[in-house]
């Protein structure tokens, strides 16, 4: 999403999955544009979407996707959505590895600022 930024926000709440993908040489770039265009088009106007980036390994073979989510029900319907089966087949089809993991936000340091995770 060029020309957006998102904020990473250690005192919000949000859902986040950290998604790791391995392509093979020349895929790269396929499976990036595949991640944008599925934001663009569709899952950044679902209830819940807070943000995502896609990240490009330098080693032409590795691609990672920071996505927000307002919460795990609203990621879950996302995932349970049927106008997102075909972007899920293309990502299997781009990709030699797709390693998901969920986190939330524990530390944030910018601009010469940090703090620790809000508890509440």
């Amino acid at each position: 999403m060029s020309g957006t930024s998102a904020t990473i926000d250690a005192a919000r709440d949000t859902f986040t999955l950290i998604n790791t993908f391995e392509v093979d040489a020349g895929q790269q770039q396929p499976l990036i544009d595949e991640l944008a265009r599925v934001t663009r088009e569709l899952t950044r106007h679902l209830p819940g979407f807070v943000g995502t980036s896609v990240h490009r390994g330098r080693d032409g073979i590795h691609v990672v996707n920071y996505a927000q989510w307002a919460s795990r029900a609203a990621f879950d319907a996302m995932r349970a959505d049927p106008r997102m089966a075909a972007h899920f087949a293309a990502v299997a089809a781009l990709a030699r590895t797709i390693t998901p993991q969920f986190y939330e936000v524990a530390y944030v340091a910018a601009g010469g600022e940090a703090g620790p995770r809000a508890e509440g």
